[in-house]
């Protein structure tokens, strides 16, 4: 019955109880080992404690002769302090020596030595004070009683830790005896444990390795990207057949992952295939559209023809109209992929606002406001003037009243701030939201305008300046006027 339980119980139980026992027994063994080993250390350190504490008290003894002697050769005040210092250190050495009147010879030498230490102290002390009050006949007198009293405490030291060497030379052979025979014992202990810990796992682990060696095969096979693979099918319920099965399920289930993942980047694929081939095709439709419209080397040359007969005929004015137009048709094909500087981007619109007031008879009140500091800083071509053009559009167009248009371009900090102010209409701060998002459609290319949107110049900030808070918008509402700042590192 009691064969029957312990094949049934589980691996968790049967290593529990095998090996608790063991670990009882271990621990019992280690604990009178180390109370042993422990006493026995404890004894030896205190056969030897003395003769590290005269060894100590004799360098300290050593240092501080040395001291007095270089603060006499050098009289600086590093050496008077390395004095001071040897000094304190050796009174408290001394405060571990014997004082009291005993029968125990070497508890004698030790009380002598303390003796002769503080006359050598008063000495040493009386020679500095001479010394730094340059009575030459003096500090040497002291000195030289003060160096014979050195002499005789070493020699006290060198005596009395040989006979304390000798007296513990005795205990400490006793007490390594000790320590080897106990070494010897526990060894043999530690052996025997040992043995009976190895039959009791080879017992314990000879049912278990052939499933988990199998166990372990399959999972180096899924590791270098097999998963093909499978495992017998264990009827047995303890842990191991429960891990086996579980793999089983686990492999089956990454199968079915991978096989999801490769339709779905198949999918994917196939989407974004559609998505670049309507893009490129778009980009190629407006592109010819935009051809179609009108070849930029005509525009140019028939500009300047015109240009050039107006300011033959003297019409000044006319003259500077076409030539205003030249300047910003040219800007808007030469810099549409290109870097340029916030000078040259104000220039443009003030090329635009100069063409919009001769056509619409100068409806539009236009001020600006430029730091000269940050017109040389980089940006991207056509971010200003389609703001400007949102601005005359959507802002002052039809608003019954005078239009005003201001630019301010100015530097806060580190950043370059380019702000678009009209008193137009206004907006909702839905719209607001819904153009800094761009979720409201971009200007279409057939349009009254340069075909880009607000929308487009927002994303090409961002991944100019790898920036996400690159715009502002403001308005107060209704007829309040409206309120567009750019915002741009100064270096970027």
């Amino acid at each position: 019955m009691l064969v029957t339980k312990w094949n049934n119980a589980s691996i968790q139980i049967k290593l529990t109880v095998s090996f608790t026992f063991t670990l009882i027994i271990i621990l019992a063994m280690n604990l009178f080992m180390y109370m042993n080993i422990n006493s026995m250390t404890a004894r030896v350190d205190e056969v030897y404690v003395s003769n590290m504490n005269l060894n100590e008290l004799s360098e300290a003894l050593q240092t501080l002769h040395e001291s007095v002697r270089g603060y006499l050769d050098t009289k600086s005040s590093d050496a008077l302090d390395s004095y001071y210092r040897a000094d304190q250190e050796y009174r408290e050495l001394l405060e571990g020596l014997n004082q009291r009147v005993v029968n125990n010879q070497m508890k004698i030498t030790e009380k002598n030595i303390r003796a002769q230490s503080e006359t050598y102290l008063e000495k040493v002390y009386e020679t500095v004070q001479a010394k730094r009050g340059r009575n030459v006949e003096r500090y040497k007198n002291y000195y030289d009683e003060a160096t014979e009293i050195y002499g005789d405490i070493q020699n006290c030291i060198y005596s009395l830790n040989n006979e304390q060497f000798k007296n513990n030379s005795g205990s400490y052979m006793i007490l390594l005896s000790s320590l080897r025979y106990m070494e010897i014992v526990s060894t043999v202990i530690l052996a025997i444990i040992g043995c009976i810990n190895l039959v009791m796992v080879f017992m314990l682990t000879r049912n278990m390795t052939s499933p988990l060696i199998k166990l372990s095969r399959a999972a180096n096979e899924v590791a270098e990207g097999n998963f093909n693979v499978e495992i017998e099918d264990l009827e047995s319920g303890d842990e191991i057949g429960i891990v086996s099965r579980a793999f089983q399920k686990m492999v089956t289930s990454i199968q079915i992952y991978i096989q999801e993942i490769k339709n779905s980047m198949e999918r994917e694929s196939r989407m974004k295939e559609k998505e670049l081939l309507m893009e490129s095709s778009m980009r190629e439709a407006q592109l010819m559209t935009l051809q179609a419209q009108i070849n930029p080397h005509f525009l140019f040359n028939t500009l300047n023809a015109g240009a050039q007969l107006a300011m033959m005929e003297g019409a000044d004015k006319t003259t500077e109209f076409i030539e205003n137009m030249a300047d910003f048709f040219r800007y808007n094909i030469k810099k549409m992929n290109q870097d340029t500087t916030v000078g040259e981007e104000v220039r443009l619109v003030d090329n635009y606002i100069y063409i919009l007031n001769v056509r619409f008879t100068g409806e539009i009140h236009f001020e600006k406001e430029v730091d000269d500091r940050v017109l040389g800083v980089k940006v991207p071509s056509m971010i200003l003037q389609p703001i400007v053009e949102n601005a005359v559009n959507y802002g002052i167009r039809n608003i019954g009243r005078e239009g005003k248009i201001r630019l301010r371009v100015y530097q806060e900090e580190n950043f370059i701030y380019l702000s678009v102010w009209d008193n137009g209409i206004g907006m909702s701060e839905e719209k607001i939201s819904q153009i800094l998002k761009g979720e409201l459609k971009e200007v279409d290319l057939r349009s009254n305008s340069n075909g880009i949107g607000l929308g487009n110049v927002i994303e090409r900030l961002k991944l100019y300046t790898g920036r996400e808070d690159v715009m502002e918008i403001r308005s107060a509402g209704r007829d309040e006027g409206s309120e567009f700042i750019i915002k741009v590192p100064a270096h970027v």
